[in-house]
């Protein structure tokens, strides 16, 4: 630094270069830092110990969207560690065929409530209420979802899939949680648990806005901003506040059905989670947020510091992807309906 300030005579020039040379160290110190922590997250760091969630206590998890993939496997690894297990989903029979398989395979106990949640009905969280009625109810996970069926222009979108998106993924979520989280309150008060855990399930498309599923996309970014004040609000009652966020996974919404590195199933992206709660891993910029599966950790990390998640570079990234998964949609439609 010394040897180029020298060859510059004007003094206001020293000063600018100076400055200009002590903010860019600055900023690859703190990038540089930001990365090392995320390594040490991902890989270095002993799993979450659940206990202080009041595993293997006789306190309860509530999970929406219980029935089929990602819900599923939170079910099943929450109540291999001991925790007791109320599942929430549509489909009563699918329910109750998984009730049994947990109690039968890990020993805990279940309660069913079978909810419609493109249907924003009082009954529906009066049921909640009564399953969890004097239960020590210490997790909750917001699982439930619905993201759009092709991707789609925002003009073209049909009202009730723009409805039932935005009403499940933030209407019911929201009533789900005031419904649920007193409990959880209640029962770090009365110390059936040492902490409370609200987990709800972000997106990338709720991460970086995304064109053709524009109503997905700000579905998930509101329940970006929700969750964050949320985590601020219950953080002196001793309640713990996380986004989830997360790339394709393989799964029934994302309609992708082989694995690879950057799309895990839900085993293994449900065991990422579980793993890293607390931790921000990908998520370093944001407070409450975690993007725990590695490869979407990496991803994350990246396209934050390098062209932005709200940059132009991204957005027409998205646009291009999406344009092109929307043709390919089409025409496999198309060829599905000349075969009928």
């Amino acid at each position: 630094m010394t040897s180029i300030l020298s060859d510059i005579d004007s003094t206001p020039l020293k000063v600018l270069v100076g400055a200009s040379l002590v903010v860019g160290a600055c900023k690859l110190t703190t990038t540089t830092l930001s990365y090392l922590a995320l390594l040490f997250d991902l890989f270095l760091l002993p799993a979450v110990d659940f206990k202080k969630y009041g595993s293997k206590k006789g306190c309860w998890a509530l999970i929406t969207g219980a029935s089929d993939g990602i819900g599923k496997e939170y079910a099943k690894q929450l109540a291999k560690k001991g925790l007791n297990i109320v599942l929430v989903s549509r489909t009563q029979s699918k329910l109750e065929s998984l009730a049994t398989e947990l109690e039968a395979q890990y020993k805990v106990q279940t309660k069913v409530v079978a909810f419609d949640a493109s249907v924003d009905s009082p009954s529906n969280y009066i049921a909640i209420g009564k399953a969890i009625e004097g239960l020590p109810v210490s997790v909750l996970i917001n699982n439930v979802g619905q993201s759009h069926s092709i991707p789609v222009p925002f003009l073209e979108t049909e009202e009730k899939e723009l409805t039932d998106i935005v009403t499940i993924n933030n209407l019911v979520t929201l009533k789900i949680t005031q419904a649920v989280v007193p409990t959880i309150v209640n029962s770090v008060k009365t110390k059936a648990s040492s902490r409370g855990l609200v987990l709800t399930m972000g997106s990338f498309g709720g991460l970086l806005p995304t064109p053709y599923l524009a109503t997905y996309s700000g579905s998930k970014a509101f329940l970006q901003s929700w969750s964050n004040a949320l985590a601020g609000e219950l953080k002196s009652s001793k309640v713990d506040v996380e986004l989830v966020i997360s790339y394709l996974v393989t799964s029934a919404m994302s309609k992708i059905r082989r694995s690879s590195l950057s799309i895990p199933t839900p085993k293994v992206f449900v065991a990422s989670v579980l793993k890293n709660v607390g931790r921000r891993c990908g998520a370093q910029e944001r407070y409450a947020t975690s993007t725990p599966y590695p490869i979407h950790a990496l991803m994350h990390w990246w396209i934050e510091n390098t062209v932005g998640v709200y940059s132009k570079v991204a957005n027409t990234l998205n646009l291009n992807m999406h344009k092109s998964i929307r043709i390919r949609a089409l025409k496999k439609a198309a060829r599905n309906q000349k075969k009928e």
